[in-house]
């Protein structure tokens, strides 16, 4: 029975993971994730699926964040019904994470019709909406952490814990070579998907766990090439207080761009016991996310669960801290936004591409006395990604902000494991035997890790970097290259240049017209104004 690995997602770059397995005339997809970044990568997002949703029988997540599971209600829209495979905390958080995606979704392409509009342009859809997303949600079935199940016939699955977020998962599987064989004395090809993994020293999570000697292993490479200090929780909340005691001495706001889940949960943990503890002012802290509000209230339900309550302070739940405002309706974010000075705002996203983190740079990135302080993985291209490079002018919702807010960067909350934890994590899986593929991470990244691995001579037959869309045959010895059918490539080989920069056209053009209208601003007079317009418009009619 023939194994195929189609990597649609998170190859050659960080987000949007899917993969597509075919086993015999059985059609599994594990993950089905947004992409994220810059406007040419999230633009593949509109693009037709790369495969019927008709066709598959299965589907397993890793878990719940939005570059694996956002486009889990497009699979619904266009005529899915089967199940979709993930742990019970993965299906709580996403009962609340894709209507509100779909929410998003909506609302961004109303936003860009109205303009389309004006400029006589024709209407575009969202990719999906709030009905594609409750189809979704129906197909959930959750199972149970290091226990077997039959997605399909002759494939067994197991669900490992991955350190990542609240239900995140690591993916086993096992294929007999005939579905009709005694999985008991037939010798299955094994593959494991690790998802996302967690550093050691997660705030809220216990570290990750897998099986070992498999056959082959999919594994994220996001930190690739890069470490980190490994701080436990005592360090991990001294570094955030003096971020936070430097801010606040600013007499400005602290503007803390976070993902909604775990990460937004994270620093209410900490900041409520730094509060308490005395080690940073009694300060009012804003969650102005509805969806984090609801994340929260999920990691409630699920505090009790075996090494949740790990990272949480003892005693009064850090969730309901007296100095927390938790805002949800759009009036409530605008309220806060006449103050100048002394809040922490608490807001998503993380990568500031999207959310009400957006409006509050908007008012703050200007101030001298404000700080942005990041404290996760800037995607290339995104807003976030800008700011960390220290670009000193931005647009926002089409309009020019100068930066003058102190920007800082955190990673101590990071979700990801780092360089040396990614090791690690390989050497207890090991042997490999059939190979390893690196993916979900910018090509920069997985190139170092794969360095790092040859290095230490470890016992993999062979470590592949797969291209978007590559088909792979997975035999027992060694994986084989499917030629992929003549389509132009959906990312191409400029693109992945591109990211390698951390920019694509739309931010150079994002970059032209700020630098225009600086020039414009400081020439003289109108005639060299409009001297520079005609050099530029003649360079257009040469081209």
């Amino acid at each position: 029975m023939s194994v195929e690995l189609t990597f649609h997602g998170a190859a050659g770059t960080v987000t949007g993971s899917c993969y597509l397995l075919s086993v015999g005339r059985h059609r599994l997809l594990i993950d089905c994730g947004l992409f994220q970044g810059d406007k040419t990568l999230r633009e593949l997002n509109y693009n037709p699926l790369p495969f019927n949703p008709k066709q598959l029988h299965a589907v397993l997540l890793t878990h719940a964040h939005i570059d694996h599971s956002g486009q889990l209600p497009r699979l619904a829209k266009f005529g899915y019904e089967g199940p979709v495979h993930c742990t019970d905390a993965t299906a709580d958080l996403l009962r609340w994470v894709l209507p509100d995606s779909a929410m998003i979704q909506e609302n961004e392409v109303d936003r860009l019709n109205r303009r389309n509009q004006r400029r006589g342009r024709d209407a575009v859809e969202p990719i999906y909406d709030a009905e594609d997303a409750e189809a979704l949600l129906k197909l959930l079935q959750p199972q149970p952490l290091n226990a077997w199940f039959e997605p399909v016939p002759g494939v067994r699955a197991r669900l490992w814990p991955a350190g990542h977020i609240l239900g995140s998962a690591s993916i086993e599987l096992e294929i007999r070579e005939d579905e009709k064989s005694d999985p008991a004395t037939s010798e299955p090809l094994r593959l494991l998907f690790s998802g996302d993994i967690g550093p050691e020293h997660k705030a809220l999570q216990p570290p990750a766990q897998a099986p070992k000697d498999l056959d082959y292993v999919i594994m994220e490479s996001t930190y690739g090439g890069r470490s980190r200090p490994k701080l436990d929780p005592r360090q991990r909340q001294a570094v955030l207080a003096e971020e936070v005691r430097a801010a606040l001495a600013n007499n400005g706001n602290l503007l803390i761009p976070a993902f909604a889940i775990e990460r937004t949960q994270e620093l209410l943990a900490d900041l409520c016991a730094l509060m308490d503890g005395g080690l940073v002012p009694k300060t009012p802290i804003f969650v102005d996310s509805p969806l984090a509000t609801r994340i929260t209230r999920v990691f409630e339900q699920h505090r009790q669960e075996a090494g949740l309550a790990n990272g949480l302070p003892a005693g009064p739940d850090p969730f309901k801290h007296a100095g927390l405002r938790y805002l949800e309706s759009a009036e409530q974010s605008k309220q806060i936004e006449t103050i100048t000075a002394g809040a922490i705002i608490i807001a998503a996203s993380g990568m500031c591409d999207a959310g009400r983190i957006r409006h509050h740079l908007r008012n703050n990135l200007w101030r001298a006395n404000a700080t942005v302080l990041l404290i996760g993985y800037q995607a290339p291209g995104t807003l976030g990604s800008l700011l960390e490079r220290g670009e000193k002018r931005v647009r926002i919702h089409g309009e020019e902000i100068v930066v003058r807010a102190h920007i800082r960067k955190l990673e101590v909350y990071s979700g990801h494991a780092d360089h040396d934890e990614l090791l690690d994590w390989l050497g207890d899986r090991l042997p490999v035997r059939g190979g390893l593929f690196l993916t979900h991470g910018e090509a920069d990244a997985a190139s170092a890790l794969r360095l790092a691995i040859v290095q230490k001579h470890m016992d993999i037959a062979g470590i592949q970097l797969p291209k978007l869309d590559e088909t792979w045959r997975l035999d027992k010895g060694k994986p084989r290259l499917r030629k992929a059918p003549d389509k132009p490539a959906r990312l191409d080989a400029e693109h992945r240049r591109d990211a390698l920069s951390g920019r694509d056209w739309h931010n150079d053009y994002a970059a032209l017209v700020l630098d225009l209208q600086k020039r414009l601003q400081e020439a003289g007079n109108d005639r060299q104004r409009r001297r520079l317009l005609k050099r530029l418009q003649g360079l257009l009619q040469r081209e």
